[in-house]
C-alpha cells in the first residue's frame, strides 16, 4: 500500500512537471520569435523548430515516466484491494462455518451470500479505486497548487475561489448517499435472498403451479431496489453538473485574470498556458471526488453489514479434552428452548445409555425427538442439565471431537452438488478408504441395486442437493455415509422414513448384524426400525412419559399400543 501511495506522488511529480515544461518551451519559442507572425528568417524559424523539438522531447519523456509510475501505482494499489478481497471473504465464510444453528434459523441464505458477495466487492473497491483516486486527488492538489502558487499567488487564489462551495456540497450529498446506500444493500440482500429461496423450492413451486406468484413477488421486490438507486443516482446527479459548473467559474476567471496579467505585462503567455493546464490537472481529481465520495459510502454501509457477522459474539461452549467413549452417556435433568420460543422442546429430560446398548425412541410430531438427537450430537446444547460422556460433561468436551466420533444420520438428508461416492465418503478425516469397505456399506444401506442403474455408477453426479434422486435414495446415501465414519455412537433422526417397507425391513437386518456390541440412538415414528431396540423411550409433551422394552410398553403404554396396532393393521392391508 505504501509503495503504492509512493507511485501515485511520483505520477503527480511528474504530471505537475509538463506544464512547467510547456510554459518555459512557450515562453523561449515567443521570446526567439520576438512576438512576429510567420517566419521570414529562415535561421530563426530553425531556431523555434529546435526549441520546440526538444521541449517537445522532454515532455514526451517525463510522460513516459508518468505512464511508468501510473501503471505500477495500479499494480499494486488494486491487487492491495483484491488480496484484502480474498482475505475478507474467507474471514466472512470461516466465521459462518463457526456460527451455531440460531445464527442460521434467524438469517436468510441469501443475505449470507450478498455480505460475502456485493458487501466485500464494495469495501474492495474502497481499498483499491477509492483509495487510489482520494490519494491522486490530493497529491495532485499539493503539488500543482504548489506549482501555481510560485506562478501567481494572487490569481491561484481566485482559481481555488469556488472549491469551499464544492466542499460544502460533497459534504451535503455524501451525508445523503450514506444513507442511500444502506436501504439499497439492506434491499438488494432481500431481492439475493428472495431469489435464492425461489431457486431452492423450485420443484415444490412448479408442483403448485405458483411461478406467477414468485415472479410477482421478485418483480415488487426489484421495483423497490429500483426506487432506491433512482432516488440516490438523482441526488448523484446534482453533485457533477454542480461540480463542472464551479470548475467552469475557475477556468473563465484564469483565462479573463490571466489575459489581464498578460495585457499589463505582469504575465507571460507561457504562465497562462501553465494555469490552463494546471486547472484541467484538477478537474478529473475533484470529478473523481464525487465517485469517490460514493464508493467510500457505500464501503461504510457495507463493512458495518460485515463487521456485523464478523464481530458476533457466541455463547461459548465446550473444552479442550478429546471425546472420549466408553461407558456410559448420562441426560441428567436435561431442559431446553429454541431461540424465540415460548415452551420448552425438552424438560427435565433423565436417561442412561449404556455402552454397547440400543435405545429406540418414539412419540407424537413435536415431542422433542430430533431435539434429543441434536443435544447427543453437540449441534445444540442444553439450557438447564447437562449431557455427560463417561463422566465427562458435553461443556468439557472438545466439541469437533465429539462431532467426530458421532454417526448422525438427521431427518432431512443433505447431499453435495457431486458424485454419490463423493457424497458417501462426505467427511471423513482421511477419505481414502478401500473400495472393498465402500462397496461393504452401500450392500448395508441397500443401494447396490440402485447404484449400478445409474449411467455412470459411483460417479454419477447427483446434482444441487441431490435433486435426481429419490426421498428413499438420499436417505440410503446418508446411511451409507454414515455407516463408513469410523463411530463410537449412531445417532438416527427418523432416517428410514421415505424407505418402502421391504426395504426398511432390509436395512433393520443389516443394521442388526452392523450394530453389535456398538451403541446406537434410532428416533422413528415405525415400530420396524425400534424392534433392535434393547429399550424404548416414549415421549410426550417434551417429557420422558416411559422407558421400557416392547413387550412392556405394549401393556403399559396407550400411545405406543395405538402405534403398534395402526401399523399392523397398515401392513396387514
Amino acid at each position: 500500500m505504501l509503495l503504492g501511495l509512493l507511485c501515485v506522488l511520483l505520477t503527480n511529480v511528474f504530471s505537475a512537471s509538463v506544464p512547467y515544461l510547456v510554459r518555459v518551451g512557450l515562453d523561449e519559442a515567443l521570446t526567439q520569435s520576438g512576438w512576429v507572425s510567420g517566419f521570414a528568417d529562415q535561421y530563426l524559424a530553425s531556431n523555434i523548430y529546435k526549441t520546440a523539438a526538444f521541449f517537445g522531447a522532454l515532455i514526451l519523456l517525463v510522460s513516459l515516466l508518468r505512464g511508468v509510475f501510473m501503471y505500477y501505482m495500479r499494480q499494486t494499489l488494486i491487487v492491495v484491494s483484491r488480496k484484502v478481497e480474498y482475505d475478507l471473504k474467507n474471514l466472512l465464510f470461516n466465521k459462518y462455518q463457526q456460527l451455531g444453528e440460531d445464527f442460521y434459523r434467524k438469517h436468510m441464505t441469501g443475505d449470507l451470500l450478498n455480505r460475502m458477495s456485493e458487501d466485500v466487492g464494495n469495501v474492495r473497491m474502497y481499498i483499491g479505486p477509492a483509495i487510489m483516486y482520494f490519494a491522486n486527488m490530493l497529491f495532485t492538489f499539493v503539488v500543482v497548487i504548489y506549482q501555481m502558487t510560485q506562478v501567481n499567488a494572487q490569481l491561484t487564489l481566485w482559481v481555488l475561489l469556488p472549491l469551499p462551495f464544492l466542499s460544502l456540497s460533497i459534504y451535503y450529498v455524501s451525508a445523503r448517499m450514506n444513507t442511500g446506500n444502506r436501504i439499497i444493500q439492506e434491499q438488494l440482500s432481500l431481492l439475493t435472498a428472495s431469489a435464492q429461496e425461489t431457486f431452492a423450492g423450485i420443484r415444490i413451486i412448479k408442483s403448485f403451479g405458483v411461478e406467477q406468484q414468485f415472479i410477482d413477488k421478485f418483480n415488487e421486490e426489484g421495483k423497490e431496489y429500483k426506487r432506491r438507486s433512482m432516488a440516490l443516482a438523482k441526488i448523484n446527479s446534482l453533485f457533477f453538473p454542480l461540480m463542472l459548473l464551479l470548475m467552469g467559474l475557475s477556468t473563465l476567471l484564469v483565462m479573463y485574470l490571466g489575459g489581464k496579467a498578460v495585457e499589463q505585462g505582469d504575465f507571460t503567455p507561457g504562465n497562462l498556458a501553465e494555469f490552463v493546464i494546471y486547472l484541467n490537472m484538477l478537474i478529473w481529481p475533484v470529478a473523481s471526488l464525487g465517485w469517490t465520495t460514493a464508493l467510500v459510502q457505500k464501503a461504510a454501509a457495507s463493512q458495518k453489514r460485515i463487521n456485523e457477522f464478523v464481530l458476533m459474539q457466541e455463547h461459548a461452549v465446550g473444552g479442550n479434552q478429546s471425546f472420549t467413549f466408553q461407558h456410559s452417556v448420562h441426560i441428567k435433568d436435561v431442559s431446553f428452548r429454541y431461540p424465540g420460543k415460548v415452551e420448552n422442546a425438552l424438560s427435565d429430560i433423565n436417561l442412561t445409555i449404556n455402552k454397547g446398548e440400543i435405545i429406540g425412541v418414539t412419540g407424537r410430531t413435536g415431542s422433542g425427538k430430533s431435539t434429543l438427537a441434536q443435544l447427543l450430537s453437540a449441534q445444540y446444547f442444553p439450557d438447564f442439565g447437562s449431557i455427560i460422556y463417561d463422566n465427562n460433561p458435553t461443556d468439557s468436551l472438545d466439541i469437533a471431537s465429539i462431532r467426530r466420533n458421532i454417526a448422525y444420520i438427521p431427518q432431512d438428508v443433505f447431499l453435495f452438488s457431486d458424485s454419490i461416492r463423493e457424497n458417501i465418503l462426505f467427511g471423513l478425516e482421511y477419505p481414502e478408504v478401500s473400495e472393498e469397505k465402500l462397496n461393504h456399506v452401500i450392500e448395508l444401506a441397500c443401494l447396490t441395486k440402485d447404484i449400478d442403474q445409474w449411467p455412470n455408477g459411483l460417479e454419477t453426479i447427483i446434482g444441487e442437493r441431490g435433486v435426481s434422486l429419490s426421498g428413499g435414495q438420499k436417505q440410503r446415501v446418508s446411511i451409507a455415509r454414515a455407516l463408513l465414519k469410523d463411530f463410537e455412537f449412531l445417532i438416527i433422526d427418523d432416517g428410514l422414513s421415505a424407505v418402502d417397507a421391504e426395504t426398511e425391513r432390509m436395512i433393520i437386518n443389516n443394521l442388526a448384524k452392523e450394530l453389535n456390541n456398538k451403541t446406537a440412538v434410532i428416533i422413528s415414528h415405525r415400530l420396524a426400525p425400534l424392534q433392535l431396540a434393547n429399550r424404548i423411550v416414549v415421549l410426550g409433551d417434551s417429557r420422558v412419559l416411559e422407558v421400557n422394552t416392547h413387550d412392556k410398553l405394549l401393556s403399559s403404554n396407550d400411545y405406543y399400543r395405538y402405534l403398534y396396532e395402526s401399523q399392523i393393521l397398515e401392513t396387514s392391508s
